[in-house]
């Protein structure tokens, strides 16, 4: 059963949708991922819906928590999530942070919800009450983003923070002319989809999977309509950036906005066209100087495995390492029993972590 909150704390759940983004425009520290168009791109690429809770504190003080859970009745009560596995959640806290009763109170809820799992991701820039306030029944999952400091505007980022060796590629790319279009209709998702594929293909045969299994497990984990969804949804805060070389399209990222925060979500390359030339380091130096142009503070890489190549690429754009934890609840060992599966297929096939 859930507990009984405290006196004078009140949950209202869904979220109301104004009040949401108001909260989200005091919250200085708030991500793109954080917003309630973000669960709505959720909700229309699985069948989830919104569960959000909203605490109202006898002080006035207002906590707002993103959360999805699954609609279908036989399955609603097996997950809510803030929402690992989709992106950073958590709090939105307008006005700085709350107490320590406070984030306490929150995350004791959570804990006491009746789904057998319980997940909560929170942002690299979350208040340390909130980490210190985690009860035992969550555990952690380290997790790792990559964030880009644009202080000083752009001549400053490319000056300082950019590593020669992105500052070559980029003069590479424009001595190979290649080509670049930014599009924010969601016109180039298409392009982008089967530049999707072609990267599927790659990272099969990198980690010795099956391309039939790697196609259905990346479908299950990012389906396109996700991407349909984020390009109609966010509408111009959504720019699809595309490289052609020699009018092959190339290589193409993802970046989404809101306020301050800019955030390279996805990419995509048919390497043997984009890697001669440098492409991706052509597209993230314009994704980054638009980022700039727009007033965005920090340009967020999204995670990486510290010590990998993908966390080498990102802190040679000057991205720094930056801990984001997730913390999980269960009534039942799901993830153990998942980890067990995924370990088991993977010494079958001879998988390889890339």
């Amino acid at each position: 059963m859930p507990r009984t909150l405290p006196a004078g704390v009140e949950v209202t759940s869904p979220a109301p949708r104004e009040l949401w983004w108001e909260l989200i425009g005091r919250d200085g520290g708030a991500l793109v991922t954080q917003t309630p168009t973000w669960l709505d791109c959720l909700c229309a690429a699985w069948p989830l819906e919104d569960a959000s809770r909203l605490y109202r504190f006898d002080d006035g003080r207002l906590v707002l928590v993103p959360l999805v859970r699954h609609r279908r009745r036989a399955t609603r009560l097996l997950t809510e999530e803030s929402w690992p596995g989709w992106g950073v959640g958590g709090p939105v806290v307008p006005d700085g942070a709350p107490d320590a009763r406070q984030a306490r109170i929150v995350l004791e809820d959570l804990a006491a919800r009746p789904a057998l799992r319980v997940a909560v991701r929170f942002g690299p820039r979350a208040a340390p009450v909130w980490g210190e306030a985690v009860p035992g029944a969550f555990a952690p999952v380290d997790r790792t983003t990559y964030l880009l400091d644009l202080e000083g505007g752009f001549e400053e980022v490319w000056a300082h923070r950019f590593r020669q060796q992105v500052r070559r590629g980029v003069r590479r790319a424009e001595r190979e002319e290649v080509e670049v279009e930014v599009d924010r209709s969601g016109r180039l998702v298409p392009q982008f989809q089967r530049l999707y594929d072609v990267s599927v293909v790659r990272w099969a045969e990198q980690q010795h999977e099956p391309l039939a299994l790697a196609r259905r497990r990346r479908r299950r984990e990012e389906p396109p309509r996700l991407l349909e969804a984020v390009a109609e949804r966010f509408g111009t805060s959504c720019a699809i950036w595309l490289a052609r070389c020699g009018g092959e399209p190339a290589a193409a990222i993802v970046v989404l906005r809101h306020g301050t925060h800019t955030k390279y979500w996805r990419g995509a390359m048919d390497r043997r066209l984009a890697h001669p030339v440098h492409a991706n380091h052509l597209l993230h130096r314009l994704a980054v100087e638009d980022a700039c142009a727009a007033g965005s503070r920090l340009y967020d890489m999204g995670d990486a495995r510290p010590d990998s190549s993908l966390a080498g690429f990102k802190q040679s754009f000057g991205a720094r390492p930056v801990a984001s934890p997730a913390y999980y609840r269960e009534r039942l060992p799901l993830t153990a029993a998942d980890r067990r599966l995924r370990g088991a297929v993977k010494r079958v096939i001879g998988f390889r972590d890339a």
